[in-house]
């Protein structure tokens, strides 16, 4: 068929009655709903409602003044142990080796204990550190010379012991699928920037995504344009970035410009934001392929950059991540995500163990983590910006027994109940700690913060009411921290 006699086609079935009876009867209740129920929705000067500007990435003011423009979040698949890294416990020490108190086991579920465990004390050494005096374990060499620009919160706690709820639970607000992730909401919110580049950023590392998927990155039921765009540190930096072969450039452009003009008259006729969405997309794909291929170059960073961070040029790293996220927010990418996989310590093998797992995946990151919390202040840039360090749960503070049989090197369970997160810069109080967990490291005793309070706080910082930052959907208004969660004032400076 010819594609004039195709849009002839398309066209005449919008207006036929056969179509409307055949396609559209339960289109016909779903509208006598909507106007039931479209005088119960809020206050619409509470509520950000559906963008309708033509370029749903334009820059757009928050509530109140920022105290930071961008976010690098870097996220450890898998949960790497609070008590080898940050949560000094010299009690937990004590009962090392003898069988778990009952009062730890009833009416608890775990992900992998069975019976009764023994408890296990730290594998590492604490020492304190900086003015500040905050623990930190011998795992780490390069952090420690860092810690008083960050904001240690000891007392985390979440709803979800297993990993891809528990990820989506930290990233989108919700245990299930279908919400929008924090960077989609801070885009959606704030726009971008920078209209060569995604406003939203992911960079993985570790050989695997996360156990949730791509999910956590994803934008719900906001306009796709808001989902995060993954990049790659090795090879092209972002797939069918290229022209095909015998497409120049300038044809490449009428191209666009064409597609450009029938989205928008299709808006015209149905305003759906996803038809903005798609025109943006078409537009900042143009864009990327030649923004994209420069600022995720590494290579021409000089000498002294690369032995700061320890990057390899060609690499899928974690090191080489956490320098494309300072090249990223230096070109005025909003959210920047780092997820580096392989955390999960159960001591079922020599590579998931807490004495010799641990200690080399802690290695790969030490460094690079320190060398951007550096790299951003000697540049001006960490007042401006919001690190977070940050995984799904904790870990138990007894050693697991699969099935009630030990395993054969030292590991912990999943556990909810306690463990540690960090921020820096973007406005966080500098060397500080907020919460405790008990003396064994099992449960929060003072300054416990949810997930949700975590979300609440990077919007605040980023300028909004996360009560207020809003979208409705499916007859009422969503919002990222659903219906709870509150500003941890105490870490804001």
């Amino acid at each position: 068929m010819k594609l004039n006699d195709e849009l002839r086609l398309a066209q005449a079935q919008f207006e036929t009655r056969r179509h409307f009876l055949k396609q559209c009867t339960s289109g016909i209740g779903m509208m006598a709903l909507g106007s039931i129920l479209g005088n119960c929705t809020t206050d619409s000067k509470k509520a950000t409602s559906a963008p309708l500007d033509l370029n749903p990435l334009a820059v757009r003011h928050p509530h109140f003044a920022p105290k930071a423009k961008s976010v690098i979040f870097m996220h450890f698949c898998g949960s790497p142990s609070q008590l080898e890294l940050w949560d000094y416990k010299p009690e937990l020490a004590k009962l090392d080796g003898k069988p778990c108190p009952p009062s730890f086991l009833e009416g608890k579920r775990f992900a992998f204990i069975r019976g009764v465990p023994d408890m296990l004390g730290s594998v590492g050494n604490f020492k304190q550190h900086g003015q500040s005096g905050a623990w930190v374990s011998d795992y780490f060499n390069y952090f420690p010379s860092v810690v008083d620009e960050v904001s240690f919160l000891k007392a985390m706690y979440t709803d979800q012991f297993n990993h891809a709820p528990a990820q989506l639970l930290m990233h989108t607000g919700s245990a299930r699928l279908g919400r929008p992730s924090m960077g989609a909401w801070s885009t959606y919110g704030l726009g971008s920037e920078n209209s060569n580049l995604p406003g939203f950023v992911v960079l993985t590392s570790g050989g695997k995504t996360p156990d949730a998927g791509k999910s956590i990155w994803g934008s719900g039921f906001l306009p796709s344009v808001y989902q995060g765009v993954q990049c790659r540190s090795e090879g092209d930096p972002v797939l069918f970035l290229s022209d095909p072969n015998g497409l120049d450039r300038d044809l490449r452009r009428k191209a666009i410009d064409a597609l450009t003009e029938v989205n928008r008259q299709q808006y015209d006729e149905f305003k759906d934001p996803e038809t903005l969405a798609r025109i943006a997309q078409y537009e900042m794909a143009f864009n990327m392929q030649i923004s994209v291929p420069e600022v995720m170059d590494i290579s021409k960073e000089p000498a002294y950059i690369h032995e700061l961070y320890g990057t390899k040029p060609g690499e899928a790293s974690f090191a080489n991540n956490c320098l494309l996220a300072r090249k990223l927010v230096e070109k005025g990418v909003r959210f920047v995500q780092l997820y580096d996989w392989g955390w999960d310590t159960h001591g079922d093998g020599e590579g998931t163990s807490l004495e010799v797992g641990l200690r080399r995946k802690t290695e790969t990151i030490d460094r690079s983590m320190t060398a951007l919390l550096m790299d951003l202040k000697q540049r001006g840039l960490l007042d401006e910006t919001l690190v977070v360090w940050g995984t799904e749960f904790g870990r138990t503070p007894m050693r697991e027994n699969r099935n009630g049989k030990v395993m054969p090197f030292k590991g912990r369970d999943h556990h909810t109940d306690a463990f540690t997160c960090w921020m820096a810069g973007g406005g966080i109080r500098q060397g500080y700690s907020h919460g405790e967990s008990d003396e064994f490291g099992y449960h929060g005793i003072s300054g416990r913060t949810h997930i949700h309070d975590l979300q609440a706080t990077i919007m605040h910082q980023l300028g909004f009411d996360h009560e207020q930052l809003t979208y409705e959907f499916q007859g009422r208004n969503f919002r990222l921290t659903d219906v709870s969660g509150k500003v941890i004032k105490e870490v804001i400076a």
